[in-house]
């Protein structure tokens, strides 16, 4: 059952109509037609509409949806027959077939394809490259089997002129390992001559219209197909020939076949178009050819002498009865005839030389099955379906007849079926009627009485017999049969010519036959001379097609079995061959012939649905009970319509279960109870329990989306804690560590030369960044604590003024004073001549501002607003700041008070420039002097570290903050540092 698609779609299974009427069937048909579902099931027959436009429901992720699934989990589909083939053949070690069957147009060739491919994708999972090439030649047999089997007619762009089935071979694993290609009458008419708008094979227009001018040039060949009598009925239409004649080359070429066997191939299928270009006229005592070098290219491309070509065409090899050998002319009728014979075989006995040469190259080569295991078989059988024309002859007698008799299997398959599982489950069987078209079969086939054997009789008979004496003899034999009449036997019917028609009543239909013909087409003649002339060519190909050509014209041969014995012959292994495989069916449906996309001709496909037993089907299926279902899936579906079986029951068995189902719902006289699974009589009984499965689904859902939800709230919840609980230990434990990694690395820093100043930090966890920053700060004040301690109090104010230098200019400036002794009052110690005079006055300036100590003093030059320079003296006390004229006795001639400072400003060159800014803005620049003894000594850094550290020990709050500022003077790019110094500091 299929119940993923909504009622909108219609029914997915034809079983679960209300009722099985042609009307139902015929609705639902069209309701899903229209709506894009182009595939139905019946059980597991899969009822196909040709739906004339390409239909994204066919890759990657759609073969994924349908592997290994049951047939009802998923919609109606090709990959799901398919799948069930393969799932049957693999898991029970049982052959399966798959039966593509419908008229021409229905879309059997697609379908088939499509099996194949999907075969080829599920198979060979672990890519062996030997188990690939045999893939590969599976799916590239079909191209080259559709350009020289299929042709264009009126009702089929690509129809199959041939029946084809396909053996693939797997081994135990259920890797495709060989195959093996049947091919039945080919239509080889078809060659010489085609209906009004239909075209030849596709094969000769690829040459053709695909071939490189080198090609056909070796060929002699033009590229317009009108040139050519075999051709020229369809030249104005193109398949894309072009396109496909490079497939089909890449494709024999993938397949094995040697650049000289397609060489060869390509060489008969010119012989075959020059064959039709031949001409024959009577010179008054014999027929000659018209155009000798058609007969020199003929001889050419057939590795044969022209001389013996130009004979076999004109003349008749005959022996007599003394054994004597005379050579008997033609008639232009009769080397018409021969011309056309040889055409036709040529071309068939081509075509079933490809497939014996693909045979050849995907037989299962050295297969032991003691070593290999059990070799399962999947067969796919692509067959020409019920023809009804305007004209039909012996061609569409035979195909007809192969319809009779692949649908005789088909009921006899889904009846015995069934009948065996009712049996094996123990139910009863309810006998069902239905027709038997055995009584068709016979009319063909029976010895002795039917068709087949009055034709063959007829070609046996010694004299003239033409084919309205066989009609004479089929309406004698056969004319108290009920599926057979003709004018004659009915001369009321107008519909019919006299001694030319005959109608079979089919199970699709009544076909009128027209029996002209048939007897040329039966006995299928063909002259020895040209099966000699093949054997003798210099083409190993060529003589490998017509072994026969090897006996000579006077031995005496077997009378060769007939056209229409070897095609019974051939069909009734066939039906043999699928009849002891397990069957699946696809039914393929035309629905309309102007091949639109959305056009439904109800008519049309009324008429198909009846002849390919389709309502049958479906009354066969729901006979006794529509559905069937092993009890622990029937369980596992509907388990949550009972209370008794929700979540799960505790009952004996899962029969007992179902059967508590089945009574809660009050179903139990539509049900029966097999051995192993449950029989459901009705479909209303199915969509009961499937609405009230489909009510409390979302139910279901949001109770078990709560619980679910809970868990993982809960699951989450204990991760959480188990998360938080490790990371609590795991941070402990990193700090321990921590500390007893510093602990390790700093338990003999006292002991050290540079008190353990070398020796690196550990990397602290984030929870203790803070933490190390404290420690570090602790740590480097007891390291200088323990270099301080020994340093002499005398020397602690330069190790404070230095310290305080290198705050404000480490970094910025190359040289600061810092590697020599500070000594502040540079005017006491220069000179001597001088040092004297400024004695007196600092302590005259001491007693007058009461100053405590001299932070610094020095010579100056300082520049005026004149941009004149003169010599002063600088002296900055605790107190203020002074200008000293050195040159009268140092007079005071400027005093700042030094908390007026706000500001010194200093370059970071190399330079002595101070510039010294006041609150009053009352700014002076100067110019230190180096000293006479040290001409290259720096005492910026001096001056600066001095008022630094004074300001730092003994600021106030009115005092404010000291700014110093570093300027660059020789670049001129003003980089400013802001150094703070607060009173608090």
């Amino acid at each position: 059952m299929a119940e993923l698609e909504g009622l909108e779609f219609g029914k997915s299974d034809f079983v679960l109509l209300d009722e099985v009427t042609m009307e139902q069937f015929m609705e639902n048909l069209r309701l899903r037609f229209e709506k894009g579902r182009i595939y139905t099931f019946i059980g597991e027959v899969v009822v196909s509409v040709n739906p004339y436009k390409q239909m994204d429901i066919y890759g990657k992720e759609v073969i994924e949806d349908y592997r290994g699934r049951e047939l009802y989990e998923n919609p109606p589909h090709l990959y799901a027959v398919a799948d069930a083939a393969y799932k049957a053949m693999k898991r029970r070690a049982k052959d399966t077939c798959i039966v593509i069957s419908g008229e021409s147009g229905a879309g059997k060739t697609e379908a088939s394809k499509y099996i194949m491919q999907y075969i080829a994708a599920i198979t060979n999972p672990s890519q062996r490259a030997e188990v690939e090439s045999v893939k590969n030649v599976l799916l590239k047999s079909n191209c080259v089997l559709e350009a020289f089997g299929n042709a264009k007619t009126n009702r089929n762009d690509n129809s199959s002129r041939f029946g084809k089935y396909m053996d693939i071979n797997f081994n135990f694993n259920g890797d495709p390992t060989g195959g093996h290609i049947n091919n039945y009458l080919l239509e080889k008419s078809r060659v010489v001559q085609q209906q009004e708008g239909e075209r030849n094979f596709h094969s000769f227009y690829q040459v053709l219209r695909g071939g490189s001018d080198e090609l056909l040039k070796s060929l002699y060949l033009q590229r317009d197909p009108a040139e050519y009598a075999y051709t020229s009925q369809g030249a104005s239409a193109s398949n894309n020939d072009s396109l496909c004649h490079k497939a089909v080359m890449a494709a024999l070429k993938v397949i094995g076949f040697t650049a000289e066997e397609i060489s060869s191939i390509y060489k008969i299928l010119s012989t075959i178009l020059h064959l039709g270009s031949l001409q024959f006229t009577n010179d008054g005592e014999h027929v000659i050819i018209v155009g000798e070098d058609t007969v020199k290219h003929i001889s050419e491309l057939t590795s044969t002498e022209a001389e013996n070509a130009r004979k076999t065409l004109l003349y008749r090899t005959v022996a007599t009865g003394g054994g004597e050998v005379i050579e008997k002319g033609h008639n232009e009728k009769e080397a018409s005839y021969g011309r056309d014979a040889f055409a036709k075989a040529l071309y068939e006995r081509l075509f079933a030389w490809i497939v014996g040469r693909i045979n050849s190259v995907i037989e299962v080569k050295d297969y032991n099955p003691a070593l290999h295991g059990k070799n399962t078989v999947i067969g796919v059988l692509d067959i020409y379906g019920f023809e009804i024309f305007d004209n039909n002859s012996f061609e569409q007698f035979c195909i007809n007849y192969c319809n009779e008799k692949l649908q005789q299997l088909f009921i006899e398959l889904i009846l015995r079926q069934e009948q065996d599982e009712y049996q094996r489950e123990g139910i009863t069987w309810q006998h069902i009627e239905y027709f038997n078209n055995q009584i068709i079969v016979d009319l063909v086939e029976q010895p002795h009485k039917g068709i087949i054997s009055i034709l063959d009789e007829a070609c046996l008979t010694a004299g003239k017999v033409t084919d309205t004496v066989c009609l004479d003899s089929m309406n004698k034999k056969l004319g108290q049969h009920p599926h057979y009449t003709s004018r004659k036997l009915c001369p009321a019917d107008k519909t019919m010519e006299f001694n030319r028609d005959f109608r079979i009543r089919h199970y699709a239909g009544d076909v009128t036959y027209s029996v002209e013909g048939f007897l040329d087409k039966n006995k299928d003649p063909l002259f020895q001379d040209f099966k000699r002339l093949m054997y003798n060519s210099s083409d190993p190909v060529l003589k490998e097609m017509w072994p026969d050509g090897k006996m000579s014209i006077t031995e005496v041969t077997k009378r060769p079995l007939t056209a229409a014995t070897l095609f019974k012959n051939s069909i009734i292994a066939l039906v043999d061959k699928l009849a002891c495989k397990e069957p699946y069916y696809v039914r393929c449906i035309k629905p309309n012939e102007v091949k639109s996309s959305m056009l439904f001709d109800d008519g049309r496909c009324q008429h198909q649905v009846a002849y390919l037993g389709l309502l049958e089907n479906v009354r066969v299926r729901r006979a006794g009970f529509a559905y069937r279902q092993p009890y622990a899936r029937f369980l596992q579906r509907y388990k949550m319509t009972c209370e008794y079986t929700w979540p799960n029951h505790l009952m004996g068995s899962d029969q007992e279960a179902v059967e508590a189902i089945v009574n809660q719902h009050g179903f139990e006289d539509d049900v029966a109870y097999g051995h192993t699974k449950l029989f459901v009589r009705t479909p209303r009984t199915l969509f009961t329990l499937e609405q009230e499965r489909s009510a409390l689904i979302p139910i279901l859902v949001l109770f078990l989306q709560k619980v679910w939800r809970g868990a993982l709230a809960r699951m989450r919840c204990r991760k959480l804690r188990a998360i938080y609980t490790i990371m609590a230990y795991y941070k402990c434990y990193k700090v321990k560590a921590h500390f007893w990694e510093v602990e390790r690395r700093f338990t003999n820093v006292r002991n050290m030369a540079d008190y353990g100043k070398s020796v690196e930090w550990p990397t602290p966890p984030a929870a203790l960044v803070q933490f190390h920053r404290i420690t570090q700060h602790l740590y480097r004040r007891w390291w200088a604590r323990q270099l301080i301690k020994n340093i002499p109090p005398s020397d602690m104010a330069e190790v404070r003024a230095k310290v305080a230098a290198l705050s404000a200019l480490s970094g910025e400036r190359v040289d600061w004073g810092y590697s020599r002794a500070w000594e502040r009052d540079y005017l006491a110690k220069d000179s001597p001549l001088t040092s004297t005079n400024f004695v007196r006055i600092t302590k005259e300036l001491k007693n007058k501002d009461q100053y405590s100590q001299i932070l610094f003093s020095c010579s100056v030059r300082m520049l005026n607003w004149f941009n004149n320079t003169k010599d002063r003296a600088l002296l900055i006390t605790d107190k203020h700041i002074y200008r000293l004229e050195p040159k009268k006795h140092f007079k005071v001639q400027k005093r700042i008070p030094l908390d007026s400072v706000v500001g010194v400003s200093v370059t970071s060159g190399s330079d002595q420039m101070v510039a010294l800014h006041t609150a009053s803005q009352d700014d002076f620049l100067v110019h230190l002097q180096r000293g006479q003894l040290n001409p290259n000594q720096d005492r910026v850094g001096e001056m600066v570290g001095s008022l630094t550290d004074h300001f730092t020990r003994y600021g106030n709050s009115t005092m404010g903050t000291i700014q110093i500022l570093l300027q660059s003077s020789f670049k001129r790019q003003q980089c400013h540092y802001l150094v703070q110094v607060s009173s608090d500091q």
